[in-house]
This record gives structure tokens, sequence and C-alpha cells, in this order.
């Protein structure tokens, strides 16, 4: 499992007008093939009338599958240009469909390449991204004397909580980074004097938005 990458944050769609040309771009993640192309045959199904519904994704921690389909487009004007933005922008299990219905002016080759480029970033814009990273659960009990502090100590350095349960002890469920698991039960072992304990969690992956410097 990779330590952090970048997907799109969620299923989403933005439109944009070149030239009387309309370019309305679907995104959504897609962790298999199968999913990519179940979401473009959607997509055209949804969008039969349109001249054109160009695609590409991106799938596999090492980007293994990418493929990408200028439907009907001189090739390499569409499909080529939507996957450059993704692999531009570093994102992986994600697909995205552009759908071009036909405004009456021709943009040529280097238009539409720009075309399909610009409807993609702008799309990604607007939907979101988020990086993922992985994270271990750690379970922290301790007595109700301890709670304030600690809970002021997660959020002071950033930590994000998954979940606190009342019970006759306190139990905390903290995010950590798979990198700082241990450095982080030493720290709260040093906050409690000692008065905690601790188990590992399942491990998962912690989302954030993600915005480009």
């Amino acid at each position: 499992m990779l330590p952090f990458y970048h997907t799109v944050k969620q299923t989403g769609t933005h439109e944009i007008t070149i030239q009387k040309s309309r370019f309305i771009a679907h995104m959504t993640r897609a962790e298999t093939e199968n999913e990519a192309v179940e979401f473009i045959q959607s997509i055209k199904k949804q969008h039969w009338d349109a001249n054109h519904n160009c695609s590409a994704y991106l799938i596999g921690e090492h980007d293994q599958i990418q493929k990408a389909n200028d439907d009907g487009e001189p090739s390499g004007t569409a499909g080529v240009p939507i996957l450059e933005v993704l692999k531009k922008r570093k994102l992986k299990d994600t697909v995205v469909v552009v759908t071009r219905y036909f405004g009456g002016i021709k943009l040529g080759a280097g238009g539409l390449i720009r075309a399909y480029g610009k409807a993609t970033s702008e799309g990604l814009e607007a939907v979101g991204i988020v990086e993922r990273s992985l994270n271990q659960i750690i379970h922290t009990k301790f007595d109700y004397t301890w709670l304030g502090k600690i809970e002021k100590e997660l959020r002071g350095a950033n930590y994000k909580i998954k979940q606190i349960h009342y019970l006759d002890t306190v139990e905390v469920e903290t995010y950590v980074s798979k990198n700082q698991v241990q450095a982080f039960m030493d720290w709260m072992i040093e906050l409690t004097n000692g008065q905690c304990t601790m188990e590992k969690g399942e491990i998962v992956y912690l989302e954030e938005d993600y915005k480009r410097e």
C-alpha cells in the first residue's frame, strides 16, 4: 500500500464552453478497470446525443492501467490530453469522461488538445482533490482526569481523532501516520506519566483536502 496518493474527492461534473462547443467533464474514482469502463458507459448512455464522449483513466499504485479514447475526435486530440492532465496532477484511481456537444466552429487539432485539457483541469478543480495517507488507528485508554490535557495536546499537534469512547475509562481512537506510530506511543506515555494503555488498530487511508502550492 502506498504511504500516500492523490485522487478525486468525489464524483462530479463541470461544464465549460469554448467557441460555442460545450465540454462537460465527468469524473469519479475507479479502483479497477471494470469500474472505469462502467462509469464511461454510464456517461455515454446519459449523453447518447453528444458528438463525442472522450475518456481516460489511470488506475493502480504504479499506474499499471492507463487508457485514453478519442471517441471519434482526431487521433490524439482528446483522450491523450485528458490522460496527460491526470498524470501531471499525479492522480491515481481516477477516470474522466469529457462530453462534447459541437457548437459549429472547428477548433483544429491544437484547439481540441487545449480544450480537452482545460475541461479536465477545471473539472478537477471544481470536484476537488484529496490526499489519502496511510494511517494506523491507535486506541489509547486512560482515566478521565487526563481527558482535557490529552484532547488539547492531540488537537494542538494536528492529530485527527476518529472517535472518543466514554466508558469506565476514556478510549481515544487516533489516526497516526504509519511512520510515526512508535513516536506517537512514546509521546502518549510521556504525556500521561505512563498512566495509559495503547493498542494498534486497523490500517486505513485518511483523506484530507489537497491544494496545490
